[in-house]
């Protein structure tokens, strides 16, 4: 029976093909998709319509949505200049007209911010000193290009947005760049990223978090992490993918998988603690909220950052800085931070970005992550099995070349691309790469399979077909009120209850307080802010002296003066050395009742505060004062939990291991552990 059917089918298969009827025409026909143009003309075929993005006429294999990504990609490469492919391989900072930041023309506070719009800025930004650093170069760093002369000479077409208006001003402009895109020789659409976008954070600044931005806003990083609530995380993810694509940003920088293991390391607030299991389960979510279980045309790319690890830095020192350099391992734990990259690699992640440290004290080769086959293709490609892009950190050939000092520029690219980077952060100037490959030091073969992966993420990203966005919907989903309220019970989910042994939470109606928030931004000026609320609450009585109260709230923002600001020192975690007047804060808590709340963006050593100010004691992690009043109040009852071990002592620190969490200390190190946290049942 079996045979007759099949010879019966082989001879159907033969009639119909000599009729001109193929196996793809039995197919179901192709679903056609969405497509995106305001210059290009289309072609059909079989009913079907593309876009002839080349220009030519004829549908050719990359314009064909039908065919497999990898068709697609190597008909595209074939049809690249090496000009266009050089230019491909770098992402740098992209200005909006008015955004004149990191620029001589940047606006003095004394006349407030420019007006940002959604025009391009034409003007290239060439600067003489690092960025970051403020430090000479070398040679100076085009760290943007003109709008028109990025795309149309340079060919770039992967951009970071970091400048911070309106959503629909957003909206507007990314699409007029697709539009620029779309009337090269090619056509290809660009790809912009940004870094975080929602999220409270204290240190905003370029290449961390934009900070406050027209997004809904959640907890900090390490606020989603003390929520312990993965569901929630994942639903974070999910609302912020849907803005961050109505307004045209496809690609993230984000987010970080270090470990907050060295507590005196400056960049623990973008982390989600120290704990590898945990911060694991964070990545997944994350990543599967913004991209989905597979990366799509609704999806955000994720950079997962920074490979190996950037949190186990040689006396908390910043790599950004040639005194922070050294990444190392005293507690032989190098593997435990590979954890949470596992985790990333495993849900998908489009990218990896390796850090600018080079590691200290192990078999590795002492040169930056960028710059070390060991580390990108032993490790992350062979062992890890990751088959996406690596992007390096901004800067790496022209700013912060540790271990490769001595190479030129063109020896510094070779290196890199010999241990695998695909994507260069940093210059918009491909010229030093283009002779690279023309002097022979790289082939164009090498050259090829970076761009192979660049072009996949655009071709699944559906980038292709539509990399336009509604204007109007953008403006309506951004900041909406349904995301707005589930990002409000995240920010009192991530409040955390560290002591209430003095019994005074929650406070009873009409409770007399004195609210105080106290921040010092090391610009002069008064730090002390006295709350006040917007509305009635008709269950507290705010008053405006500390006399009047029954019950005295402080609210401390501790800085150490942010990333940037560092020097070449380790940073003190104690109160008095990051801009809190201890002495002012323990007259409060000897002066009436005192709950004490703390903002830890780092793992502040709290033993100055008087024992009192310690009995009701809680923590934040970026959030607001009506969040922090609803746990006061007893309106929600705390359910975080510390995402980081709070350490006894400054002396404890010290001996601190860098790669050690806090929770692998030895006994005596810590005053608060990892995953503590009260609520109002408990005692």
């Amino acid at each position: 029976m079996n045979c007759l059917s099949t010879s019966v089918l082989k001879s159907a298969l033969v009639l119909l093909v000599g009729l001109g009827i193929n196996s793809v025409t039995l197919a179901q026909k192709p679903l056609q998709p969405l497509l995106g143009s305001h210059s290009v003309k289309t072609l059909t075929q079989n009913g079907l319509t593309f876009k002839d993005l080349n220009k030519n006429g004829k549908l050719d294999r990359y314009e064909d949505w039908r065919l497999p990504v990898e068709t697609r990609v190597q008909d595209l490469l074939s049809q690249m200049s090496l000009e266009e492919k050089v230019g491909f391989m770098l992402i740098s900072t992209t200005r909006m007209s008015g955004d004149n930041a990191f620029g001589q023309n940047a606006p003095r506070a004394d006349r407030g911010p420019a007006q940002i719009t959604s025009a391009f800025n034409e003007e290239d930004l060439v600067q003489p000193n690092n960025m970051f650093t403020r430090k000479p170069l070398t040679q100076p760093i085009m760290s943007a290009a003109g709008t028109t002369k990025g795309v149309t000479q340079f060919h770039l077409r992967h951009f970071i947005l970091r400048a911070n208006p309106p959503a629909r001003t957003i909206a507007e402009w990314a699409n007029n760049l697709q539009t620029l895109c779309e009337t090269t020789r090619l056509g290809i659409p660009a790809i912009v990223a940004s870094n975080p976008r929602n999220h409270i954070t204290l240190d905003a600044a370029a290449g961390l978090s934009v900070g406050t931005t027209a997004f809904s806003k959640w907890p900090g990083e390490l606020g989603l992490s003390a929520m312990h609530d993965l569901q929630l995380t994942r639903e974070f993810a999910d609302m912020a993918r849907q803005e961050w694509t109505a307004v045209g940003l496809r690609k993230g920088y984000m987010y970080m998988a270090d470990l907050a293991t060295e507590p005196r390391w400056q960049r623990i607030e973008g982390t989600f603690g120290e704990d590898a299991d945990w911060v694991s389960s964070m990545i997944r979510e994350i990543i599967l909220g913004f991209q989905g279980t597979q990366l799509g045309k609704s999806s955000v790319a994720m950079t997962t950052k920074h490979f190996p690890g950037g949190g186990p830095q040689e006396n908390g020192l910043d790599s950004h800085f040639d005194w922070g350099k050294y990444a190392h391992y005293p507690g032989g734990m190098f593997d435990y931070h590979l954890k949470p990259f596992k985790a990333a690699i495993a849900a998908g992640t489009s990218a990896i970005m390796p850090y600018y440290s080079s590691p200290k004290g192990k078999e590795f080769e002492e040169v930056g992550f960028s710059y070390n086959k060991a580390i990108i293709q032993n490790l992350l490609r062979k062992q890890l099995g990751f088959q996406g892009i690596v992007n390096s950190d901004t800067g790496p050939i022209e700013m912060m070349p540790w271990g490769v000092e001595n190479l030129t520029l063109h020896q510094r690219y070779q290196k890199a691309l010999e241990a695998g980077v695909d994507l260069f952060s940093g210059t918009a100037d491909p010229m030093i790469l283009l002779e690279t490959v023309q002097q022979g030091k790289v082939s164009e073969a090498r050259i090829n399979e970076s761009v192979g992966r660049l072009l996949k993420e655009k071709f699944v990203l559906g980038l292709f077909e539509n990399p336009y966005v509604d204007v109007d919907k953008a403006q309506q989903l951004v900041g909406s009120a349904p995301f707005q309220q589930k990002a409000d019970v995240a920010q009192r989910k991530s409040v955390v209850l560290l002591d209430n042994s003095a019994k005074l939470l929650p406070l009873r109606p009409k409770t007399k307080v004195y609210f105080e928030t106290y921040y010092d931004n090391g610009r002069g000026g008064n730090p002390i802010t006295v709350y006040k609320p917007g509305q009635s609450r008709s269950d507290l009585a705010f008053v405006s002296s500390k006399e009047e109260a029954d019950v005295i709230l402080v609210w401390l923002m501790p800085s150490a003066g942010g990333l940037f600001a560092s020097a070449d020192k380790p940073i003190a975690l104690s109160l008095s050395k990051n801009r809190i007047n201890v002495e002012h804060v323990n007259e409060l808590i000897t002066s009436k009742p005192t709950i004490v709340a703390i903002n830890f963006s780092s793992p502040w050593v709290i033993n100055e505060l008087n024992s009192r100010g310690t009995q009701t004691l809680l923590a934040t992690f970026g959030t607001t004062a009506d969040a922090l009043l609803d746990i006061v109040r007893g309106a929600f009852n705390p359910t975080g939990k510390l995402p980081f071990t709070i350490p006894s002592s400054e002396q404890v620190v010290l001996g601190n291991k860098s790669d050690v969490p806090g929770s692998k200390e030895p006994q005596g190190y810590t005053l608060f552990k990892f995953g503590y946290g009260l609520n109002y049942s408990q005692p």
